[in-house]
């Protein structure tokens, strides 16, 4: 059961996505917010697995919402809700820990099946984004990446999901998870797109 959050302030948006992951198999809304100060007390106690969130905003904007947030939810995915594709923003997200993002345009079966891939490992995005990311990286050949998280940094970079990784590697989802935050760490990076991104503008991998 994939759990999910729900941070939007346009009512009708927010009831939309609520009502749809209420009505999809394997998925719940274990909450949904109008601001980030009001999901806070909420989603320290229950820690979703994926938390969809407006990047835009009132009070406190997403992107330092998600910033606080993840002091305590290390776990957890965030996918920023944009109009458009909001470039510098969407970036701005991205580089601050966001792993992927969804026009709130997109059909529902694009947002099920969004949320489904990072769950799985996956970070969606355009190419014109994962550009900006890969081109923001200065060169730093000198990482301390041991023998194993070369190897589950290689397959991150391939597209595998924590679940294909863990086969591959004949080890635990846990123990993947593990290693990318060694790798988040090691790398200076905050989401699994920055980390593709930096394998290969660096050629680690």
């Amino acid at each position: 059961m994939i759990e999910v959050a729900v941070i939007e302030d346009d009512i009708v948006i927010r009831e939309n996505l609520r009502q749809l992951f209420e009505r999809t198999e394997d998925m719940i809304c274990i909450g949904a917010f109008e601001r980030c100060e009001d999901a806070f007390d909420t989603l320290k106690k229950k820690e979703p697995d994926v938390i969809l969130m407006d990047i835009k905003l009132p009070g406190m904007d997403g992107i330092e919402g998600m910033k606080k947030l993840k002091v305590f939810l290390e776990e957890t995915d965030f996918i920023m809700l944009t109009v458009h594709e909001e470039s510098e923003l969407v970036f701005k997200a991205l580089k601050s820990g966001a792993t992927g993002y969804l026009d709130k345009s997109a059909s529902e079966d694009k947002i099920i099946e969004s949320i489904k891939d990072v769950y799985d490992g996956g970070a969606p995005m355009t190419s014109r984004i994962a550009r900006l990311v890969l081109g923001s990286f200065k060169t730093d050949p000198e990482t301390g990446l041991t023998g194993r998280e070369k190897d589950v940094l290689e397959s991150l970079v391939n597209g595998n999901t924590y679940k294909e990784i863990a086969y591959n590697l004949k080890i635990t989802v846990g123990t993947v998870r593990h290693h990318i935050k060694g790798i988040y760490r090691k790398l200076h990076v905050h989401s699994k797109s920055e980390a593709v991104a930096k394998a290969l503008k660096d050629n680690i991998v």
